[in-house]
Formats: structure tokens, sequence, C-alpha cells
């Protein structure tokens, strides 16, 4: 097994008298996907802003390549090489393809006398499209507007970007959600793409045979606690459902 990348350790979080997090730990390796499940009020996304740097725990900690860390903003988390996709992607409609991918890392060229700055769209066009098309994406072209796009290509825009950026962690909260199957398709295939560059993947999504198809190892979330943790292989389409209803009974893996 590689070396563990990113991990939480008994993180808490209160949101007045709700428990959201109630000593839940994760861990990831390099090149390794991993699927976080449970039901609606389970606690992943709060789990999921913890680990972006979205909101501070209450207790427990953070640690990035062996190293405890404690984010103070996402702009902390992003500038450590962990990238997170929500569910409403944060596309630009309105912008390009290639704007899309360098939005807030615009390549500039200089201007009159090199004092002034200017947009490089022709270099942004052919950088966006030879990064989407490594991650296995094929856009008609990079200066396409978005909104031209259908749903599934928007979203495997969405995570070709996350995956051109990142550097150690990618975090993708239902990237599947509302995509016919051949959509759907072609952002599982992106996942399994970022998998063999080497990044560690967080799979949240409600699409059970999706998390059963692409992720290594599945993590188990139930009224804020962690109750399995054990790999994809251990389940079936019926023993997830069970583990996440509470119908089988189940302890975390490090704790059997």
């Amino acid at each position: 097994m590689k070396e563990v990348i990113y991990e939480v350790k008994g993180v808490s979080k209160r949101y007045g008298s709700v428990v959201a997090l109630d000593g839940a730990s994760l861990k990831l390796h390099a090149g390794e996907v991993v699927g976080l499940v449970g039901d609606n009020g389970a606690g992943k996304s709060t789990l999921v802003k913890v680990l972006s740097g979205a909101h501070m725990p209450d207790g427990g900690q953070i640690e990035l390549d062996g190293k405890q860390v404690s984010w103070s903003s996402p702009r902390e988390a992003l500038d450590a090489g962990i990238e997170t996709l929500y569910q409403d992607s944060g596309l630009a409609p309105h912008l390009t393809v290639s704007k899309n991918v360098f939005l807030g890392r615009e390549i500039t060229k200089r201007g009159l006398l090199g004092k002034l700055g200017f947009l490089d769209s022709k270099a942004m066009e052919e950088k966006a499209h030879s990064e989407l098309e490594r991650v296995g994406i094929a856009v008609p072209a990079s200066n396409r507007s978005v909104s031209q796009l259908s749903g599934g290509q928007r979203q495997a825009v969405a995570i070709g970007r996350a995956v051109a950026w990142a550097r150690k962690v990618i975090i993708l909260d239902e990237p599947t959600n509302h995509l016919g199957a051949r959509q759907a398709g072609e952002v599982l295939q992106v996942i399994k793409e970022a998998k063999k560059k080497g990044l560690g993947v967080i799979f949240i999504s409600h699409t059970l045979p999706h998390v059963l198809e692409v992720t290594d190892r599945i993590v188990v979330l139930r009224l804020g606690k962690v109750v399995r943790d054990a790999p994809t292989s251990e389940f079936t389409g019926d023993t997830l459902v069970g583990t996440i209803t509470g119908t089988i009974q189940t302890i975390p893996e490090e704790d059997a």
C-alpha cells in the first residue's frame, strides 16, 4: 500500500446542540479512490467541509503527508494541493472551457512596453485542451462556451480542471448526480484517470453502483460516526445498503 497522504483523526463538529461529526476518522493513500457514503444527515457534507478547509473541526486533527495541519480557509487547503468539487461544479457558464479551466489561475502576457498585462487566450486554450485530453475528456473545442455543453460534459470539465490542478487530493461531492448513464460513465473514467496519476480521490455519492465500480475502499458514516471502513471488495450492493441504514451492524475495521 502506498503512503497515506491525507488523514483526519477523531474529528468532531457541533452546530449548537447538533452533533454533526463524532470522532470520525478517515485516511487516504496516494493513487487510491475512497468512497464516502451514508444516509442523509450522516455527516458526509460536514466531513467534506472539514477536509476542504471550509469548516474548522471542534476536535481531532488533520494530517497532510504525515504532518499536522489546520486549515483556516479553503484557499489554504487549495494551495496545499487539495481540490474540492461540489455538486454545483463551480463553472462559469458564460465563459469558455479554457477560461473555466484557468479561472483564478489565468495565464497573462505582457502588453505595451511590458507594463500592461493581457490574458493569453491562445495559451490557455491550447493548455486546457491538452490537459483535458490527457485525462480522457473529449470537449469539442476549448474556446466553446460552457453553456453550450451537455450536463455530462460540464461535469467532466469541472473534474478535469480539478485533476489538472490537484497535486495531492481531489474531493468529489456527488459528481454523477443527475447525469445519464453515458455521461456518468465519462465522469467515472476521469476519476480512474486521476487515480492513475497518483492522486488520492475521495468520492461522495448516493449512487452506490458508481461507488462500487470506481473505489478501492469504502468508508460508511452514520450519525457522525464511521461505522465501517473496509476494502470495496468486501461489500455487495445489499451489504452496503444494510451498513448505511444500520440493518447490518458493524464496527470500524481498525476496532475489529
